[in-house]
């Protein structure tokens, strides 16, 4: 069995970017991942309790999204590519 990875490349304009500006890691509401799911993944990997996890999944749910994260372009971009990985539909701004 093989397993292909796909790369991804930055401009260096990108990567400047990046380390001057704050972005936000925004969390999207979709049809198909469960308010346990979402829980799940705002504990485990951006270390929220469940109090907290359970209103961004509801603000999430009522509002269409939800800034979760803020940061350098590189770090919302680390943790961007995680939550997808989980399924999760989230982008940088």
């Amino acid at each position: 069995m093989s397993t292909q990875t796909k790369e991804e490349t930055f401009t260096l304009e990108e990567l400047l970017a990046g380390l001057k500006e704050m972005h936000r890691l925004i969390l999207w509401n979709d049809d198909f991942n469960t308010f346990d799911h979402v829980i799940h993944c705002m504990m485990k990997y951006l270390d929220y309790t469940e109090a907290q996890a359970g209103k961004i999944a509801w603000k999430v749910h009522n509002e269409g999204k939800c800034a979760v994260l803020e940061g350098s372009f590189t770090e919302m971009e680390i943790y961007r590519k995680i939550l997808q990985q989980e399924g999760l539909t989230v982008s940088v701004e």
